[in-house]
Formats: structure tokens, C-alpha cells, sequence
């Protein structure tokens, strides 16, 4: 399919939009909110299912207590819980000037690494999406020091475009799309129309440097790019400072980058292991370099056998990363055993377990339906996805 068949055929679409096209020195912008509700409530018309991820409540809250900058975690928190119901107010009076209902959801990564919290998530969005309504998200961050510290609504955007099963993502930002270098360094730098898959030399081209009001930059929306595609979906990274960007893209124009979807993604479940379940989660198990040929290639369970080392402290049933002896991550899983019982079992065979534990629940350490497995090829891409 085209680029404008992918768009046309999309029933199902996350719109992310960013501090930077929201807000200004004077604080949330209104008219933008305005003109960005009536494009949502024309996407609505159209027959497909919208949901808004917008940023903007911290510098909201920060222009109304007339701070240039916050300086410390409680401040940001402070100036989210200010600017969060402003935020959500002003959405609601443009939304329902088309007819239209917004519902507030807030939302932290915790919420999301809990696989209950996460299914009842998806059961409150896919409700109010067949109502009609256009549910808008954000990141808690009243409460969520380490999403304030280290996540973004990049990641967040992405990690729902998987729970909700949408078939395309669109990242506003206050640029073009993604260029080729950084044209801070380099001027002849252009915009790159379409990625077919993220790679190191794509990540080293992405600017790391956010904008100076939200947190996010070029960087994180090739990451959440990334992630997407890997769920089976598109990405389209584009200007929200024009009037009419969604219209036009919905209409076909081939506006900002167009990441493609993978031609073999990982199934819903195992994307949420991999960049959900996973997320800012320390734990590591280290195997032996004869189990990776039958974990990467083999599609063979982790086995208690097969592991020389722990890192980290985690209970029953978390999300650690999987790494070979020469430190590349081959994959992400849920580990059936605590660290501390996995100490006492490392390299032991299975028969063995209930000896050493006084019991034995599980066979396998990480079951293959459990297990996310990363390519040799991906090393680079694989560190940056899951990077804190």
C-alpha cells in the first residue's frame, strides 16, 4: 500500500501533540487547541476513532504562576496539577463547540507495567471510543517523579497506539519531520520523507536536545517511532504549528517523515513485554554463551542451566533483560523466579530446582511465550528502545 492508503484505511489513530505547538510564553494556546478540536471532531465525522495525547499542562501551569523555569521535581509536579485542569477545560469547551465529549485520562508508567491495570486501561479507552468520545491523555505527573525525571508522551503515545491495536500514530511537533543531521551542525541537513526502519545511523542523526518547553525532541519520536512500527503500526512525525496539518494528511498529502510498519511485528502481548512491562525496570539475567544460540534462534525457553549471573533485585513474575556474555541484550521476558531464588538456581538443571528451593513452580525461567528475542543486527536500536 501507499503512503496515502495506509492513512486513508486507518480507522483506528493515536494523535500526539507536544508542549511546543500547545503552548507559548504566555502560556496554553487557545486558538491552537481550537483549531487542532476541529480537526479531531472532522476525523471523528470521518468514521475513525481518535485519541489525543497532549502534553502541555506543565508549561501551562508554569506561565500561570509566571515562572520562567521550574527547577526542581516538586515544582514541575506543583505546576502540572495548576496547569492539568485548565488543560482539560479548555479541550472540553473546543470539543463540544463540534459536538463532541473529551474524558481526562492521567496516566503513569506504573499504570501501564501492571498487565491488569493495563487491560483495564484498554477497556475504559476502547469504551469511550465507541462512544463517540475523544479520550485525551497525559502522564501523571502530579505523582510520577520518574516520568517527570525520564519518560515523555513519545514513549506514552506509543505504548497506547499498541494497547488501543491502532494502525497509525501522528506526532506533532514544531518542526518540519526528521532530517538527515542536526541542522544546528550541519545546514545542508533535509527532511527525510520516509523511513522504512530505524537504525543506528537514523538514531545518531536525531537530535537529543528537547525543545525548551517539553521534553521530548527528534530523538524520543524516532524511539516511539520505533516501537510503533514494531506493533504493526505507522508513524507520521509532522508540523502541528500548520493551521490544518491533520486535515491535510487525512487528505493525502504527503506532509512530514512516514515511518513504515514492520513487515513482522511482535504480537500485542509480547510488545508489552518488550517496551511497557519493561519500562525503567532493572533487572538483568546473564546467560551462557550456550544458551543463546537456542534462545535467539531457537525459539527455546530460558532454563535455569542456562544462566551464569543476576543483576538487580526483582520479584516473581518482572520484566528483566536477557544478555549474553558479551553484554548485547538478546530479548526481554517475565521471569518466573525472584532474584533471590534465581541466585540459588543459576546453572542448575530443572530436575535440580526443587532440591535447592524446597520447590519447584516452573520448569523454565523465562517461558518462550514470555520471551521477546532481539536480532544480532539490532544492537544499537535495542540499547536506545530500552534505555531508561
Amino acid at each position: 500500500m501507499t503512503r496515502p492508503e495506509i492513512v486513508a484505511a486507518a480507522r483506528r489513530v493515536v494523535v500526539k501533540v507536544g508542549s511546543g505547538v500547545l503552548t507559548g510564553p504566555q502560556g496554553l494556546d487557545k486558538r491552537r487547541v481550537e483549531l487542532l478540536s476541529g480537526q479531531l471532531a472532522r476525523l471523528r465525522a470521518a468514521g475513525r476513532q481518535v485519541l489525543l495525547v497532549s502534553s502541555g499542562a506543565i508549561a501551562s501551569g508554569r506561565a500561570k504562576v509566571g515562572l520562567a523555569a521550574l527547577r526542581s521535581i516538586p515544582e514541575k509536579q506543583a505546576a502540572a496539577a495548576l496547569g492539568q485542569a485548565g488543560l482539560m477545560q479548555t479541550y472540553e469547551d473546543a470539543l463540544e463547540a463540534h459536538g463532541l465529549l473529551a474524558a481526562q485520562i492521567l496516566l503513569t508508567a506504573g499504570d501501564l507495567r501492571s498487565r491488569q491495570r493495563y487491560l483495564n486501561a484498554r477497556n475504559t479507552i476502547n469504551t469511550l471510543l465507541d462512544w463517540g468520545v475523544i479520550p485525551i491523555v497525559n502522564e501523571n505527573d502530579t505523582v510520577a517523579v520518574d516520568e517527570i525525571k525520564l519518560g515523555d508522551n513519545d514513549n506514552l503515545a506509543a505504548m497506547l497506539t499498541n494497547l488501543l491495536g491502532a494502525s497509525l500514530m501522528v506526532n506533532l511537533t514544531n518542526v518540519d519531520g526528521v532530517l538527515d543531521a542536526d541542522p544546528r551542525t550541519n545546514p545542508q541537513a533535509k527532511l527525510i520523507p520516509v523511513v522504512e526502519r530505524v537504525d543506528a545511523a537514523l538514531l545518531k542523526a536525531a537530535s537529543t536536545q528537547p525543545g525548551a518547553v517539553g521534553r521530548g525532541g527528534i530523538f524520543s519520536k524516532v524511539k516511539a517511532a520505533d516501537k510503533v512500527a514494531r506493533c504493526g503500526a505507522c508513524t507520521i512525525v509532522a508540523n502541528g504549528m500548520v493551521d490544518d496539518i491533520l486535515d491535510r494528511l487525512f487528505a493525502g498529502q504527503e506532509l512530514g517523515t512516514f515511518f513504515l510498519a514492520r513487515s513482522h511485528p511482535l504480537s500485542s502481548r509480547k510488545h508489552w513485554i518488550a517496551f511497557t512491562a519493561c519500562q525503567n525496570q532493572t533487572g538483568v539475567i546473564v546467560v551462557d554463551q550456550g544458551a543463546v544460540a537456542p534462545i535467539s534462534a531457537g525459539g527455546k525457553s530460558l532454563l535455569a542451566a542456562g544462566v551464569s549471573a543476576v543483576r538487580g533485585r526483582f520479584g516473581p513474575g518482572a520484566a528483566v533483560k536477557v544478555i549474553g556474555p558479551d553484554g548485547r541484550t538478546i530479548g526481554v521476558g517475565l521471569c518466573n523466579y525472584s532474584s533471590a531464588d534465581l541466585e540459588k538456581i543459576k546453572g542448575l538443571r530443572s530436575v535440580e530446582i526443587e532440591h535447592s528451593l524446597g520447590h519447584k513452580d516452573f520448569d523454565e525461567v523465562i517461558h518462550r511465550d514470555n520471551l521477546v528475542v532481539f536480532g544480532p543486527d539490532e544492537k544499537e536500536s535495542v540499547e536506545c528502545l530500552l534505555s531508561n
